[in-house]
């Protein structure tokens, strides 16, 4: 044992004397200064790394740590997250704020669905060669997103930095439709010329199908997917076998085109709206229409049915600028939202929260409604809920407006599936990512977005800054006005300074009392005395 100690000590110390041997090399040691300096000199070129507003990485760990441990047994209380930004820490995603999600209903009765409204503009993201927008879908693992343009190409971006990932040439003519299986295993799009193309993961094609004489609308895969339904312009319905790619029947009864249809999550139900100002439903099994909904005065671009909570609304929008939330259980309408100031042209449920809808408009303004937060009996004007009859249906305004979210109309509204990002594309040919607001941020309501003050490339700060709690630049301005304003009254006064006393003046962070000098004092004028420091005893000046 010894003498494996001597033999290892003498070959670290032989290693040792070839290192300093080879230091001591001038043209090594050169080499070796210049290896640093390149180093170094990379290290400044790489961008700065930022962490986006939306990352759910530390808050989710943070959530299942304390379920884990049995410290989130109660939801979280209202009022746990101030306006603050240290708090950032105690704001938890979505999930923890949904009380239907949660296994306790007992104790996680509250719904806070106002903790997860996406007021918050991340990122845009748009292709060198442009084209108008007309779906996009959120892959099922949420990792990246598919755009899917006027052109018939996808582009594929990452669901958490948003730069580019890849493109690819899926059709020949405009892709209107796109919608993946509840498996999450395939992916099925549809494109103005009628075809409908099946897509693995990994975007290879295995099979074409020519459904409709013209563009197909929407796609929707039935609970078991084991069957699909399109819906197009020829004004039909068409039921088909996922597994043989074979017509199984087909809807007829809208005497115009049809904008949209869906397919219930879990009973055997569909709905479509068609530009004959209809809203009907059907039974796939019988191929006959259920009821009619003639709530609506002009085209029905898109309906949805709820995918969360209890699963039994449906909501409709129309260009008639109204957005229609029915009750499938007592067959009413139970909202009639009217809060858009022109046409609507999509609509989408949270997936996550059940009572979070979101509207588009034309306009390119995006409304949110909390569809609990309706309390009937606190308006005298609206007929109570044990009223046997409703004249007219009772609404609502929105709970948050962004007035300017696009440029033009906005033609897709996608969640990602943990229901902490919204994606929204149209006709100004970009992809813009929102999300919850970190608290305190002073410019949550002075974006561009709000303010509709676009200039040029008004994105690209936003898209490359921290695009977390960033400073008010009126603010910071007006901090530099009063700045160089104080500046220039000095200079005026300098002769007056000269015939004050040389005792300064007090001088408070955020306290501003005109004729306040350090002559203040709680001792008798006569003696002399002035605070200490030029302050205010018992007097905290800043916070």
């Amino acid at each position: 044992m010894y003498n494996s100690q001597n033999n290892s000590h003498g070959y670290s110390n032989s290693q040792t004397n070839g290192n300093h041997g080879v230091r001591n090399d001038p043209s090594n040691r050169s080499a070796y200064q210049q290896n640093i300096e390149q180093q170094l000199a990379s290290q400044d070129s790489k961008k700065t790394s930022y962490r986006r507003t939306l990352d759910h990485g530390n808050n989710m760990g943070r959530w299942y740590i304390s379920k884990s441990l049995g410290l989130s047994k109660r939801q979280q209380r209202i009022g746990k997250v101030r306006p603050e930004s240290s708090y950032l820490i105690d704001f938890l995603p979505s999930l923890a704020y949904s009380s239907f999600m949660n296994l306790n209903r007992r104790n996680n009765g509250n719904n806070m669905a106002v903790m997860d409204i996406e007021t918050k503009f991340v990122h845009l993201s748009s292709n060198k060669v442009k084209h108008t927008i007309n779906t996009v879908k959120w892959t099922p693992e949420g990792r990246r997103l598919i755009v899917a343009s006027h052109s018939g190409e996808f582009t594929l971006w990452n669901g958490m930095t948003f730069n580019f990932e890849t493109i690819m040439q899926a059709h020949e003519s405009p892709i209107l439709a796109l919608q993946y299986s509840h498996n999450d295993e395939w992916l099925l799009s549809g494109d103005q010329s009628g075809t409908i193309k099946y897509w693995q993961p990994n975007f290879n094609n295995v099979n074409n199908l020519t459904g409709h004489s013209s563009g197909i609308r929407d796609i929707a895969f039935s609970p078991n997917d084991s069957k699909f339904l399109t819906c197009a312009d020829d004004s039909t319905i068409k039921i088909w076998n996922f597994n043989n790619g074979k017509e199984e029947r087909t809807l007829t009864g809208h005497h115009w085109e049809v904008k949209s249809a869906d397919w219930h999550p879990d009973l055997g139900l569909i709905v479509s709206g068609s530009k004959d100002n209809l809203v009907k439903l059907w039974d796939p099994r019988a191929s006959t229409c259920i009821t009619t909904l003639h709530g609506f005065k002009h085209t029905v671009n898109k309906t949805r049915f709820q995918p969360a909570g209890t699963a039994r609304l449906l909501a409709s929008v129309s260009r008639d600028r109204s957005c229609r939330v029915f009750d499938l259980r007592t067959m009413k309408d139970m909202l009639v939202l009217r809060d858009h100031e022109t046409d609507l042209s999509c609509v989408a449920w949270n997936p996550v929260q059940a009572s979070l809808l979101t509207t588009a408009a034309y306009n390119g303004s995006m409304n949110h409604y909390l569809l609990d937060s309706y309390i009937p009996d606190s308006n005298p004007s609206i007929p109570k809920r044990n009223t046997s009859t409703f004249t007219t249906a009772p609404t609502m305004d929105s709970v948050h407006k962004i007035p300017f979210a696009h440029e033009k109309a906005i033609h897709a509204l996608e969640y990602h599936p943990m229901g902490h990002i919204l994606c929204s594309a149209g006709t100004d040919k970009t992809a813009r990512f929102w999300c919850r607001a970190r608290p305190n941020d002073p410019m949550q309501y002075k974006d561009p977005i709000y303010t509709d003050d676009k200039q040029g490339a008004w994105y690209y700060a936003v898209n490359n800054s921290v695009n977390a709690v960033m400073e008010d630049p009126s603010t910071a301005s007006a901090t530099s006005g009063s700045t160089a304003a104080t500046s220039a009254l000095d200079s005026l006064a300098h002769e007056d300074k000269r015939e004050r006393s040389a005792t300064p003046i007090v001088t408070i962070p955020g306290l501003h009392i005109p004729g306040l000098s350090s002559n203040y004092s709680n001792e008798s004028p006569g003696n002399g005395s002035t605070p200490k420091n030029g302050t205010i005893p018992g007097l905290r000046g800043h916070y």
